[in-house]
């Protein structure tokens, strides 16, 4: 497989525990509001809601290490989960604490440098419980299925991933104790290099943020600054009260104008530049991707829409990201999200003690609105640009598949259009994506998939696909797995195209 392919798999992997986030920032949210001096108020509910949040922001390690190993298992298993928590045990016991390294190693707390003292504590963090949770997925695919002799037949199978990913894992501990301390470093050194620029550093994450989105590589990024990879651990710092008043948030705050209101505008400027007989069909789909960004934050939806058909579009959409990015951080205009930024995490927000103005990021996210819509549209016309609704006759695709259509009923469709299950090596999803292995992509219709409703389809590697279907993608994907492979799919009429 590929490394892009690869990443893919990594990428899903990473939404199972990135999904739980937003639990422990509702909980944090509303018992901030109830209670803002954090449960000193004797407030029965809002200090129990408060360290139940503080149960999830605090253990994001063990959420990656759990998540990512089901994630990455072939089949889901828990057996996956068990061994990516074992694994994440282990480091914690043997690295995190400098005088158990000083025992291993037989070098005195006193000769280590402060450098290497502080990053020993700080090994248990989104990294390490990425890199746990990836080692354990991989050695259940591998070995879930192997069969031991007779005598030790009762640890064949399953049971054995546990123990072979303890095995592993003291082999990376011990790795990780010779050269954490200098990876820590360098990934500090690397945020504070975006640190120093300041409002620009933060301009130039939003760029590269949005440019990564077609890959889904953007989540890799995400966690330099939003986790603790470099020290910044915006999202958790924010939410916790541990940051600096103005300058925590400054990597999520710029993100508000641009998902609120900047692109729910270009979507309408997409839609008024449409060709009149598709005005109703362009409507309808940028209404509801329109929504979706306005109260989740969830955008791809909306980029997917033009990133392909109209690339200068998405580098103009990026290069605004990073404009907006750069005014919030100037002015400190502050707020901050545990998933994305949406109206629910920015209420959520606003009375938590580092939201810095976060009124302000109204008022820029009105006036970006007005840009966005602006330059959409002007670039659209002049440069004659085939957004939806915009393509040429013999390339207009019908969606013969409405809103209202039963995931049960969208399944068979994809399945098809797909090339079968005979075509399909794995489905899987995340947010708003079937992500796919294929036999054979040319078997892929991607015409008929955009005409089911598609909002892009991305060719990752040589086997891999990305469908973009919007926040469906789950249930789709599920959906289609229970279709039985023996199921005859010819009279199943996929949308002319």
């Amino acid at each position: 497989m590929n490394i892009l392919g690869y990443m893919q798999r990594v990428g899903k992997a990473l939404m199972v525990p990135i999904a739980v986030l937003p639990a422990g920032g509702l909980m944090l949210g509303i018992g901030y509001a109830l209670d803002p001096t954090w449960g000193g108020g004797g407030n029965i509910l809002a200090s129990f809601l408060i360290f139940a949040g503080k149960a999830i922001m605090d253990n994001q390690a063990w959420l990656f290490a759990v998540g990512v190993a089901f994630g990455m298992a072939k089949d889901n298993n828990g057996a996956a989960a068990l061994a990516g928590l074992i694994g994440m045990f282990i480091v914690k016991t043997l690295v995190s604490d400098p005088a158990v390294v000083s025992m291993l190693t037989g070098t005195a707390v006193a000769d280590m440098s402060q450098e290497s003292v502080i990053a020993y504590g700080a090994v248990v963090n989104a990294f390490t419980g990425i890199l746990t949770g990836i080692i354990a997925g991989e050695l259940y695919n591998r070995f879930h299925n192997i069969q031991l002799p007779a005598v030790f037949s009762f640890f064949g199978g399953r049971r054995f991933v546990p123990i072979i990913t303890s095995a592993v894992m003291l082999v990376v501990a011990y790795i990780l104790i010779a050269v954490w301390p200098v990876i820590y470093v360098a990934l500090v050194n690397f945020g504070k290099s975006f640190i120093d620029l300041g409002p620009v550093g933060a301009g130039l994450y939003g760029f590269f943020n949005r440019l990564l989105i077609p890959l889904g590589l953007h989540h890799a990024l995400n966690q330099v600054f939003w986790a603790d990879l470099a020290g910044i651990n915006d999202i958790f710092n924010f939410w916790s009260n541990t940051g600096e008043l103005g300058v925590t948030g400054r990597y999520m705050a710029g993100f508000f104008p641009v998902m609120g209101y900047g692109l729910p505008a270009a979507g309408l400027a997409i839609y008024h530049c449409a060709k009149p007989e598709n005005k109703a069909r362009v409507g309808s789909m940028m209404l509801a991707a329109g929504a979706t960004a306005v109260v989740t934050g969830v955008t791809e939806p909306l980029e997917f829409a033009f990133m392909f058909v109209a690339p200068v579009l998405f580098v103009i959409h990026a290069a605004l990201t990073a404009v907006s990015m750069m005014i919030a951080a100037s002015f400190q205009w502050i707020a901050g999200f545990t998933f994305s930024g949406g109206l629910i995490d920015f209420f959520l927000s606003m009375s938590l003690p580092l939201a810095n103005k976060p009124y302000m990021l109204v008022v820029q996210g009105l006036c970006f609105a007005v840009v966005y819509y602006v330059v959409f549209r002007f670039t659209i016309i002049k440069f004659d640009l085939k957004t939806p609704g915009r393509e040429d006759a013999e390339d207009e695709e019908s969606s013969a598949v409405s809103a209202g259509t039963g995931i049960n009923d969208k399944a068979p469709l994809y399945l098809k259009a797909l090339g079968g299950h005979a075509n399909l090596v794995s489905i899987d999803s995340c947010i708003t994506r079937l992500r796919l292995t294929l036999k054979d992509p040319a078997l892929a219709d991607e015409k008929a998939l955009k005409a089911l409703g598609a909002a892009g389809v991305i060719k990752v590697g040589e086997k891999n696909l990305q469908v973009v279907v919007g926040t469906e993608a789950e249930l789709i994907a599920t959906a289609m797995k229970q279709i039985p492979a023996s199921q005859n799919l010819d009279a199943v009429e996929l949308p002319s195209t």
